[in-house]
C-alpha cells in the first residue's frame, strides 16, 4: 500500500511540475499537414541544397553545393522521430546538431550552418514540411536477443 502512495505523490509531483512550467510543449501539436506539399516545399525552400532524404525522388544536392557537408534525413531509425523534435529541428536548428556535425560549420555564436526560414515560412509550409519529413523514417525495432 504504501508503495503506491509513494508513485502517486511522484506522478503527482510531475504532473504539478508539467502544469507550472510555462515552457512545456504539453499539449501542443499542430494539424496534419500533406506529404506532397511538404515535398515541394522542401525542395521550394531549397532543403535539398544540404539535405538527401531516404525513400524520395528528389535530387540530391549539385557540385555548387560541395562545400556543405550533407545531412542525411529518412531512412530507417531505431527511436522514432517525435513531431516535437521534426519541428525544433527546423525552427531551431542549432537546438540539437547532428551527430558528427563538423566543427568548421558551426558558427562563431555555436549556431549551425541551416539557414534560418522563421521569417519566411508559413505555418502551413512548416507543417506539411514535418508530414513529409516525418513519413520518411521507418522505425525498425531491434531483433529480441536470444539466449
Amino acid at each position: 500500500m504504501w508503495r503506491l502512495t509513494e508513485f502517486t505523490l511522484v506522478l503527482l509531483m510531475m504532473f504539478t511540475a508539467a502544469c507550472t512550467n510555462a515552457k512545456s510543449a504539453a499539449g501542443f501539436r499542430l494539424p496534419d499537414g500533406d506529404v506532397e506539399r511538404g515535398k515541394a516545399v522542401f525542395v521550394e525552400l531549397k532543403c535539398h541544397t544540404c539535405h538527401t532524404v531516404k525513400r524520395t525522388d528528389i535530387p540530391s544536392p549539385g557540385a555548387d553545393y560541395a562545400y556543405v557537408r550533407v545531412v542525411v534525413l529518412g531512412g530507417e531509425i531505431r527511436k522514432v522521430k517525435t513531431y516535437g523534435e521534426l519541428v525544433t529541428s527546423i525552427i531551431n536548428p542549432s537546438h540539437v546538431l547532428a551527430p558528427g556535425y563538423p566543427k568548421e560549420l558551426i558558427t562563431k555564436d555555436n549556431r549551425s550552418a541551416m539557414a534560418d526560414f522563421n521569417d519566411r515560412m508559413t505555418i502551413q509550409q512548416l507543417i506539411d514540411l514535418v508530414a513529409f519529413l516525418q513519413s520518411r523514417y521507418e522505425l525498425v525495432l531491434p531483433e529480441p536477443a536470444t539466449y
